[in-house]
């Protein structure tokens, strides 16, 4: 579950490039819920992820994940709950470590420090498995380099990696923004099924109003650095057309 109250962050404060990102916030998401976050170009909804990762501080209120008091925590300091996939591939990897080195440094977010962790036998198969869950055959490509992989690729492995530690809770910023289509279609669908599988909480912040309709049990539109709309039960019946309305409505 992820808790907000009443959450403030303002950018370049008292100077003419002043800008009130986020306006008193308040949100809650149960656990096992797939919220999708649109809204217009700076209407702080990539903020509102960065708040909840830690990648900026609130300057007021408060943030809970699974109960826990996270408001003061780095981002590092978080990763127990959460795991997250950027618009860019690679800023969620490490591009010249392998396929295996790199789940070895996801894993190592949330489990034991050993070093022996990421190098023995039965992590080797546990990430090969995990892998296998794409469908893809990319596990039979565990020791290249993982920046030699499509954008595609890469982005499917990063959404295998949520699956190698304890977090429960996957940030997605716009996963699909720099994948052609065929691959943000096969992102979006696998992100789906193992949202549902491995009942994550998800949230997914997205400028693509079909997915917006299409995936998710519950929608937030953000406008001004608040929460405009709220849709949870009647979102099954929002079109995409109806959605798209919204970004011409006047002020």
């Amino acid at each position: 579950m992820i808790q907000i109250k009443n959450i403030k962050k303002t950018f370049n404060p008292n100077t003419p490039q002043e800008v009130k990102a986020l306006q008193n916030v308040s949100l809650v998401v149960q656990k096992g819920e797939y919220l999708v976050i649109i809204g217009a170009n700076g209407s702080g909804k990539s903020t509102l992820l960065d708040v909840i990762a830690g990648n900026f501080l609130a300057d007021e209120g408060s943030i809970l994940l699974e109960n826990q008091d996270v408001t003061q925590f780095a981002d590092y300091q978080r990763s127990k709950w959460l795991a997250r996939m950027f618009q860019n591939p690679l800023s969620g990897t490490a591009s010249e470590l392998t396929v295996l080195e790199n789940f070895r440094i996801a894993s190592l977010r949330t489990r034991k420090k050993g070093l022996k962790l990421g190098i023995d036998a039965d992590f080797r198969e546990e990430v090969f498995e995990k892998i296998k869950l794409l469908g893809l055959g990319l596990e039979q490509k565990i020791n290249q380099p993982i920046g030699s992989l499509s954008g595609g690729q890469r982005q499917s492995l990063t959404l295998a990696m949520a699956l190698m530690d304890t977090s429960k809770i996957l940030l997605m910023d716009e996963p699909t923004s720099a994948l052609d289509p065929k691959s943000a279609q096969m992102i979006m669908e696998k992100s789906a099924e193992f949202i549902q599988n491995f009942q994550l909480t998800a949230l997914l912040v997205t400028h693509d109003l079909r997915d917006a309709q299409q995936y998710g049990n519950r929608l937030i539109e953000m406008k001004n650095g608040n929460i405009n709309r709220d849709i949870a039960e009647s979102k099954k019946n929002l079109s995409a057309q109806e959605i798209f309305g919204w970004f011409s409505e006047k002020e």
